[in-house]
């Protein structure tokens, strides 16, 4: 019976049916020690991860029997596909699995945002009464852009135009036979960063992505949109976040992931509460239902691949 490690949390339905066709060794705080993970992995045939567990050459080394890598969500920058591929070892993600999840996060927080709710809020906790005291808009006839058009953009483009946004994206890598398929306009990276209301981004993080909105870029958004990052923190320079917001480049943004998670002091000590922006800790595709879904395909693949 071949050995399966699982070291982050997984649906306890798809747990239990690997159980019954593999040996399982599943603990879902083991991407906290990289030794331990070292020791169990050198006996497994296949693992399990989600984003924390670091699938780097240094841990791979000790997997003498791996073939299959499973990736409960879609972005690999945790595991070294270089070294995998190198050694015949199957990656195997959850792509579009939890688009559902991502995509109405980016629509609820865009609503949030562009209602400034999170200021009324605020205010109105402290006991004022701030009704004239900030301006409020409606989604519908605004510029929604698209940094990435691929299957979590394609949810995203679908929800924001049932509320009458128009949809831009830019997408070197897609079919541009999509813009009658999802009546939006595919166009520039500059242009979707000057003309959008709202700036919502798709892409995987990567040496073309990494540091890919950074102050030059800020100072380009002549509609002071709002920013929503689902992707990976990375992709946004947050320095230059802070610096666009305080200077009102932006009129708000949400950031669901970060440059290093758990997020540091000294980026979250720099907003206080009169700031229009949401923080939450890269939960945006984690509900029960993606979990569900994800840890499902996950054990199909994984299956299939064994027999």
């Amino acid at each position: 019976m071949k050995n399966i490690l699982i070291t982050e949390f997984m649906n306890e339905d798809s747990i239990n049916l690997l159980k019954k066709n593999f040996y399982v060794n599943y603990d879902k705080t083991m991407f906290e020690s990289e030794e331990k993970i070292k020791k169990e992995i050198s006996n497994c045939e296949a693992i399990i991860v989600r984003n924390k567990t670091q699938l780097q050459k240094y841990i791979l080394d000790n997997a003498l029997n791996l073939k299959f890598v499973g990736r409960l969500g879609v972005g690999l920058d945790n595991i070294d596909k270089e070294y995998c591929e190198k050694k015949n070892i199957h990656v195997q993600t959850a792509t579009g699995m939890n688009a559902d999840s991502v995509a109405e996060y980016v629509i609820g927080s865009s609503l949030y945002l562009i209602k400034n709710i999170i200021l009324f809020d605020n205010n109105t906790k402290k006991g004022l009464w701030p009704r004239s005291s900030f301006t409020s808009n409606e989604l519908k006839d605004k510029i929604f852009g698209l940094i990435g058009f691929g299957a979590i953009g394609k949810k995203v483009c679908k929800l924001a135009k049932n509320f009458g946004a128009k949809v831009v994206s830019y997408d070197p890598y897609i079919n541009s036979n999509l813009e009658n398929e999802f009546n939006l306009k595919f166009t520039t990276f500059e242009e979707v960063i000057k003309t959008s209301n709202i700036i919502s981004i798709h892409v995987p993080l990567n040496e073309e992505t990494k540091n890919l909105i950074n102050s030059n870029v800020f100072n380009k958004m002549s509609k002071k949109p709002i920013l929503i990052n689902t992707s990976r923190g990375s992709i946004v320079n947050e320095k230059d976040l802070i610096d666009a917001y305080k200077n009102k480049n932006i009129s708000g943004f949400a950031l669901d992931v970060f440059g290093k998670e758990p997020v540091e002091d000294n980026f979250y000590k720099k907003i206080d509460d009169t700031f229009n922006c949401i923080l939450t800790p890269h939960i945006s595709g984690v509900t029960q239902e993606s979990n569900k879904k994800i840890s499902e395909f996950i054990t199909n693949k994984l299956i299939t691949f064994f027999n």
